[in-house]
C-alpha cells in the first residue's frame, strides 16, 4: 500500500498535489490542474475544504524518504 506524503521540496502551497504525483508516478502539474478544475467546476468550497483537511490530515515527507526518492530518480 502507498503511503502519501507533502512533498514539501515541490511544493506550490501544502505540497499535496506532488505528494499524489509522486505516489502514483504521476506529473505534478496535471495533478495540480485537474484539482484546480475539480475545485471550480464544484463551485470552489468543497475543492477548498477538501484541500485543507489533505494538508491537516497527510504527514510531510520525512529526510530519509526525500533522499531515497531523489536517488530512485
Amino acid at each position: 500500500m502507498r503511503k502519501l506524503y507533502r512533498l514539501t521540496s515541490e511544493k506550490k502551497i501544502a505540497g499535496i498535489c506532488a505528494g499524489i504525483a509522486d505516489a502514483y508516478g504521476w506529473d505534478p502539474t496535471v495533478v495540480r490542474l485537474v484539482a484546480v478544475f475539480a475545485t471550480v467546476a464544484t463551485a470552489v468550497w468543497p475543492g477548498v475544504v477538501t484541500y485543507l483537511i489533505g494538508w491537516w490530515l497527510m504527514p510531510e515527507e520525512t529526510k530519509e524518504r526525500a533522499a531515497e526518492r531523489q536517488a530512485n530518480g
